[in-house]
């Protein structure tokens, strides 16, 4: 059999990090007295001013947050690769994009927001920053239960296989999104190529850009995640869709799941889909989302 690739398209909020169930109090809830869920919210609003300072000081955020884009290279041809070195972004009177002045402008800062996500946050931040979050991340990894650096260990695998590569899409803004990426040290797993947010134009519309980036025939799909949307969009891609659940005691969330459960989610609608044309028609009945175990 020809070697495959798998293309792993990982939700972010409540998937690959717990953000919002630390804020609003529901990931300790969930465990009945045994977690301190005031803690809890005020590790996850230490996170968000992170995020927020991060995208403010070093990510243009504050003055291209009414730009959203679907990707960071959507207006790589407007870019004409002038030297940034001297570049003055608080001087280029940058607007609306209502023209391609603008759209050039707007380019430059995705470009320097790529170098910089690759460079990481360490060439970043200064020391104390970097201490202190190094620290918030190991506070968070205990309170979690290691979730994050078991959704980190579950990225490494996945890629593993050269061949094999992980997307991030993302119902949130762009910008917060990769920033997210480098403070949860996910961006040497999920290169910046490789991060999609879907807030303009929705799941199943990134999903079909992937697949047309993706058109060998030897590709397989597999999304991870804990929302409708994503489920949702799966399906109509007939892509195998796997659910995180939160909850205590659950396989499906981390620690606990990992590349040999997503392969068993590959196998079943991939071999399924292999078995000719009389099975194909009857999958065709069959909704390709499958459920938790």
């Amino acid at each position: 059999m020809d070697h495959k690739t798998i293309v792993y398209i990982w939700d972010m909020d409540e998937t690959l990090i717990l953000l919002k169930s630390l804020i609003n109090g529901t990931y300790a809830q969930c465990f009945h007295g045994l977690k301190d869920v005031q803690r809890g919210v005020q590790i996850g609003k230490t996170w968000e001013n992170y995020i927020l300072d991060v995208c403010d000081q070093s990510f243009f955020y504050e003055q291209i947050e009414n730009c959203n884009q679907p990707f960071l290279d959507v207006f790589k041809h407007y870019d004409d690769g002038r030297d940034l070195s001297d570049y003055n972004f608080s001087l280029d009177e940058f607007g609306p994009l209502a023209d391609d002045i603008n759209k050039r402008k707007l380019a430059y800062r995705h470009r320097l927001i790529a170098h910089k996500y690759k460079k990481g946050l360490r060439k970043i931040l200064d020391q104390n920053m970097t201490r202190s979050w190094e620290s918030l991340y190991e506070e968070t990894d205990f309170f979690t239960n290691n979730w994050h650096s078991s959704a980190r260990d579950c990225l490494e695998q996945c890629s593993g296989t050269r061949s094999h590569v992980n997307l991030l899409v993302t119902s949130g803004s762009l910008i917060p999104s990769l920033v997210k990426c480098l403070l949860f040290q996910l961006d040497d797993l999920i290169s910046y190529e490789n991060v999609y947010s879907s807030w303009e134009v929705g799941k199943l519309q990134c999903f079909t850009w992937i697949k047309e980036r993706f058109s060998d025939q030897n590709i397989q799909f597999c999304v991870i995640g804990d929302g409708w949307e994503e489920c949702e969009a799966a399906q109509s891609m007939k892509w195998p869709f796997v659910q995180v659940d939160p909850r205590p005691g659950s396989s499906h969330c981390f620690p606990g799941l990992n590349v040999s459960t997503l392969g068993h989610y590959l196998a079943v609608i991939y071999d399924r889909t292999e078995k000719g044309t009389d099975e194909t028609a009857q999958q065709d009945k069959t909704p390709a989302t499958i459920y938790r175990l």
